[in-house]
């Protein structure tokens, strides 16, 4: 019990909190927030049209190097429209990992579609390029310029790799494979704002990614989420459907097709916008979060999951590695007894009840996470760690 007891020490000691409780990630206002809020109301401008949408928006592509973003009430409709807009239909199927949060499978489902769940790399702790090529070399047939499965008859159209915890996954390896079969990708960068991969920003590698800014994501607009384009026409089409497909006029309500409720409220992105003001900083107090945990367990028999290679990871939710179950059940119940929170990473999305009957391969280094990975807290501290 030692060893976790210097773990809680350690971060006590790096948050300046000797006694009180200490949750996993909470938000930081240090900018603009309470003035832009104030500017919001004032203007009476509180829903989905307002000056502070459209600069969010403008301010995301800036900062992500996208050529178009699209604002969303939540990265979990973002994901399903971004699945929606790259031709997904009922009954398609649908890579991704087991190992993800489970809004990604989620969305995959609003579709109508079936997730088929393959391993991760030890490296990345996301989507394995070698994974998604096996599998495909052992089930898949193209036709006519689409790839179907052989077992099931249906078409394979999409796979949507997620850059876990901020670590970003081998994406130009993931689509050179689907390329190969006329796969799209979307990429899942939900945990991933400010991480990068050879030098370009997450959620921009694909015609079309995504982003959340929940309560406890890197930055946070309170609820929310944000389409990343390369494709100007797929932006076009997301800002109509999600405004529910209205043919814009002066007065007249006049819809084109189903649409959607899906656009960010302008008190939202207020916040963001004052938020995204501050990324550097935020970012910056991260990493020498990161780095002080880095030191820590570098002498000691916990691992700490660092950033992978060619990477520059954004540490949204810091992850160490446990012996086995036994010893990360023991950590999770000391740390959380003692007034740091701790939690194990997901269960595998094959093992929860509506996704049982999936399609998987092996999953051994899924497995091997799920028994052992434990998220400590992460929050941003603007001080020197």
């Amino acid at each position: 019990m030692q060893k976790y007891k210097n773990v809680v020490d350690k971060i006590r000691l790096i948050y300046n909190e000797p006694n009180d409780f200490i949750p996993m990630h909470a938000p930081v206002f240090i900018g603009n927030e309470k003035k832009y809020l104030e500017e919001c109301i004032d203007s009476t401008f509180v829903s989905s049209v307002g000056k502070f949408v459209d600069r969010f928006e403008e301010m995301m592509a800036d900062y992500t190097g996208a050529k178009n973003a699209v604002v969303c009430v939540n990265g979990t409709n973002a994901l399903q429209l971004a699945l929606l807009l790259v031709g997904v239909e009922r009954e398609d199927e649908i890579i991704t990992q087991a190992l993800t949060f489970i809004a990604t499978a989620n969305a995959i489902s609003y579709c109508g579609a079936h997730p088929v769940f393959l391993d991760v790399d030890k490296e990345t702790m996301g989507l394995s390029p070698g994974a998604v090529e096996n599998w495909l070399q052992d089930n898949a047939v193209l036709k006519d310029g689409a790839c179907y499965n052989k077992n099931t008859g249906r078409r394979i159209k999409a796979c949507v790799p997620m850059h876990s915890f901020g670590h970003p996954v081998r994406i130009d390896e993931l689509i050179a494979v689907c390329e190969k079969y006329y796969i799209e990708i979307v990429e899942d960068a939900a945990e991933s704002l400010g991480s990068y991969y050879k030098g370009k920003h997450t959620g921009t590698f694909a015609r079309v990614g995504i982003l959340s800014f929940n309560g406890n994501k890197t930055i946070t607009t309170g609820g929310g989420g944000m389409l990343l384009f390369n494709d100007e026409e797929l932006a076009k089409r997301a800002k109509h459907l999600t405004t529910q497909a209205k043919i814009p006029h002066v007065w007249e309500f006049a819809h084109d097709e189903i649409g959607y409720n899906y656009r960010m409220p302008n008190l939202n992105a207020a916040i963001g916008c004052a938020q995204l003001e501050k990324i550097n900083k935020i970012l910056e107090s991260k990493r020498n979060i990161a780095k002080a945990y880095k030191e820590h367990f570098s002498d000691s028999t916990i691992e700490y999951f660092d950033e992978p290679k060619e990477c520059r990871s954004n540490y949204w939710l810091n992850a160490i590695l446990l012996a086995n179950k036994e010893e990360r059940d023991a950590f999770l119940k000391f740390t959380n007894e003692n007034g740091v929170m701790t939690r194990p990473i997901w269960q595998l999305m094959n093992r929860l009840p509506m996704f049982k009957d999936c399609q998987t391969d092996d999953l051994t280094n899924s497995k091997w996470f799920e028994e052992r990975v434990v998220n400590i807290p992460s929050s941003v501290k603007l001080i020197s760690c």
